[in-house]
């Protein structure tokens, strides 16, 4: 269980992270920034606390790894990047820009701290359960994490790869459905019901779990005892809102990839930048 102090550092590098995140799109203009939002606290949790990493030796070979399946999602794992020091904090700014190391996904032959490209769902899923088991043949006591998102496992290859890690009985693997209900054009209920998340996962022999995504002790309470379950692999179904934190992303409908002005990203990192004070003050 997380003391009070630990709870307080990792709210404030969720608050650095969403900040940061609405600052790169903002400066863009444009982009994916609710399911995003959504990942903050999970990305807080995971490289503030959680991870085994070197950002001096992103290429550590025994590392934990992490695969955002969810790779429009990339803005949010680049902030949580810069600011722990895998790269300069200005190289932000060149999001999705000509000559960027920071494209719209996930590249791992681009930016440094990127375990895996992704973009193309379903597809972070397989390549993830490849690394867990290739890790374990190679005998390294390392985690792979991996971030879905809810209207990414519409994917059949999703549900492939659940039966291939329980098969292969992958502990060494914790996955994370980012479910913030809606997809790129509307809520997952509408399009493609999901129905019982958690259920679907436990049929193909994982342990599954419900989390709070808005809060860093339950997402770390859930990861701590997928960590101690053995024998299976593990997922965290994250109870999170498309557009996390961001008061004017929030009240969108549609809010997948969308366009932000400057006085909103002002006024959003104004809004942030307040909580961040506050916190800090406790």
């Amino acid at each position: 269980m997380l003391s009070k102090q630990e709870i307080k550092e990792l709210e404030i590098l969720a608050l650095k992270i969403r900040i940061e995140t609405i600052r790169e799109i903002g400066t863009l203009g444009f982009g994916h920034l609710g399911g995003a939002m959504s990942i903050v606290e999970t990305l807080a949790v995971l490289y503030g606390k959680v991870m085994n990493v070197d950002p001096k030796n992103p290429r550590w070979e025994d590392r934990d790894w992490l695969v955002c399946s969810k790779g429009h999602a990339g803005p949010a794992v680049y902030a949580a990047l810069a600011i722990k020091g895998y790269f300069p904090m200005e190289e932000l700014k060149t999001l999705n820009k000509p000559g960027t190391r920071l494209p719209s996904h996930c590249d791992r032959n681009l930016t440094v701290g990127i375990d895996m490209t992704t973009g193309s769902l379903g597809q972070g899923a397989s390549t993830a359960a490849g690394i867990a088991l290739g890790n374990r043949l190679s005998g390294r006591d390392s985690k792979t994490y991996l971030i879905l998102g809810d209207g990414e496992i519409q994917e059949g290859q999703v549900w492939e790869m659940a039966s291939f890690a329980a098969h292969r009985k992958l502990d060494n693997l914790i996955a994370f459905v980012d479910n913030n209900k809606k997809q790129l054009d509307g809520y997952t209920k509408d399009i493609n019901d999901p129905r019982d998340i958690r259920a679907k996962f436990e049929s193909f022999g994982w342990y599954a779990q419900d989390a709070d995504g808005k809060c860093v002790a339950s997402i770390y309470e859930a990861i701590e005892r997928a960590r101690n379950t053995k024998g299976k692999p593990s997922v965290i179904v994250l109870d999170t809102i498309k557009g996390q934190g961001c008061s004017f992303a929030e009240n969108l409908l549609f809010n997948h990839h969308i366009e932000i002005s400057e006085s909103q990203m002002k006024e959003a990192i104004e809004e942030l930048e307040k909580k961040l004070e506050k916190v800090v003050s406790l």
